[in-house]
């Protein structure tokens, strides 16, 4: 088995695996075919992989993250993120499993918003309210690159004016990018011919043990308030402060150290599934919004981003009827997104920082993963 293995890495057919470690490699970008969506267009698969192993494979449908193997504190990797085998399951799937979303990621409710006076309906695809948008499900541009040892693949999207309701012809970049440090650096760019709003972000889901519950994770977030919300999850507009409540990950605790108790935002929520204010705010460069540290493989994942908030998500209407990746059935807190983020429904909030963007005016965000083993 060994010498096979061997030759394998000599003939290029493996890069990532020596005996269930993290193998040293030269940095680089991988294409495959992934599939043929339902129209017959033809789906890619991209992976970058860097020195240290770490291997990121990303498809230009819906610019999904399909898997992250990232070694444990002994070098052994696993995929540490929730998704299919198969397009498929991305084209039919409705749980955002690794997706980019936009154009608004996270809610906005009513499913409408105003701009200048004039109001704008989007499709009601979370009760009465928009979630997300429909980034998810269209086929991106890819143009795989590397700088210094810095593998990258570009994404490119046009949007087009009343797409999903939303005013003007949006202009999407994301590049993916892995480097030596171990970090999926994320960079979000896009500009309008009208005046809109925009919201993107990731929606990876992460198990840092690639199996089990998150509810062990200890998590930490750089965040002194909450936006807390009304039924249909929607802020009510309050930034309240985590002091003594549940909500507060300001020291490192178990995501499931008070996730059921008797708590009216809890209760709203099913567990975690809010918006936490960053301290620092909006920032010109990525700074560190949140820490989870999983204690039996000694894994670490840093969130760093430039955005105000950080929704968490602690995969609570996961049920087990989704079955992913080798048959695996998710069930309930079997993930946990960490989605970095302007705040929802902040149209309809105007004291929330502002998504609204103009023509001639660029928006820009940069979030990073940063992964890490103790």
């Amino acid at each position: 088995m060994r010498v096979a293995t061997c030759m394998l890495l000599l003939m290029g057919l493996t890069g990532s695996l020596v005996e269930g470690r993290a193998a040293k490699s030269s940095p680089g970008v991988k294409t495959s075919v992934f599939g043929k969506t339902q129209d017959g267009r033809e789906a890619h698969l991209y992976t970058l992989s860097n020195k240290s192993g770490l291997e990121v494979a990303i498809t230009d449908f819906g610019g999904t993250v399909v898997s992250i193997k990232v070694p444990d504190r002994n070098g052994k990797l696993d995929d540490v993120i929730l998704g299919y085998d198969s397009l498929e399951g991305y084209e039919s799937g409705t749980a955002y499993l690794g997706a980019t979303v936009g154009r608004y990621g996270n809610r906005i409710g009513g499913a409408k918003f105003s701009l200048d006076g004039k109001e704008f309906t989007l499709p009601k695809n979370d009760g009465a309210n928009h979630l997300h948008g429909g980034f998810n499900k269209v086929l991106w541009d890819a143009r795989p690159g590397a700088g210094q040892d810095t593998p990258t693949l570009h994404l490119h999207y046009l949007s087009k004016d009343g797409e999903d309701g939303y005013p003007g012809n949006l202009s999407v970049d994301v590049a993916f990018s892995l480097t030596r440090a171990n970090e999926l650096k994320i960079e979000y760019s896009a500009t309008t011919d009208k005046k809109t709003v925009v919201n993107l972000t990731n929606h990876c889901y992460f198990n840092l043990a690639g199996s089990g519950t998150i509810l062990n994770n200890k998590l930490t977030l750089l965040a002194s308030r909450f936006t807390p919300v009304d039924a249909g999850l929607i802020p009510t507009g309050e930034l309240r402060s985590v002091a003594g409540t549940p909500f507060d990950f300001r020291e490192p605790t178990s995501v499931g150290a008070r996730i059921e108790q008797d708590d009216e935002q809890l209760k709203l929520g099913k567990g975690y599934d809010h918006n936490w204010v960053l301290d620092a705010g909006v920032k010109a460069k990525p700074g560190l919004a949140a820490t989870l540290y999983e204690p039996t493989t000694g894994r670490v994942l840093e969130t760093l981003t430039t955005e105000p908030g950080i929704q968490v998500y602690t995969g609570n209407f996961l049920d087990g009827t989704i079955h992913g990746k080798g048959g695996q059935s998710y069930a309930r807190r079997s993930a946990i997104c960490l989605e970095t983020q302007h705040f929802p429904d902040s149209p309809n909030h105007p004291d929330f920082p502002s998504t609204t963007l103009e023509p001639g005016k660029k928006y820009h965000t940069v979030t990073i993963y940063k992964f890490s083993a103790r």
